[in-house]
């Protein structure tokens, strides 16, 4: 019976070579943007809830419904527009 190789083997480096060629990684060219967290998202969600079930339960449902759809869009416009105008002009882009 002869012992066959094991798995195939990976190539193994030394830890200065691995460190060369970290070094020569260029950093990013911009940093990642995330917004914060925000509960506006949720509330549209409930707006819209109601709009849609006081369309067959009760008209001022649906018209509070739409009241709060539209008052959190407008604010949720606003808070974005706020953050694009805080990125950086120049991207870096070419």
């Amino acid at each position: 019976m002869t012992t066959a190789d094991p798995a195939p083997t990976t190539v193994q480096a030394d830890a200065g070579q691995l460190a060369d060629e970290s070094e020569a990684v260029p950093p990013a060219g911009e940093e990642i943007h995330l917004p914060g967290g925000s509960p506006i998202p949720l509330i549209v969600a409930i707006g819209v809830t109601m709009l849609v079930v006081g369309t067959t339960i009760w008209w001022v449902w649906s018209a509070l419904g739409f009241v709060i759809v539209v008052v959190s869009v407008g604010i949720w416009i606003r808070d974005v527009r706020r953050d694009v105008d805080a990125l950086p002009e120049e991207h870096g882009h070419h």
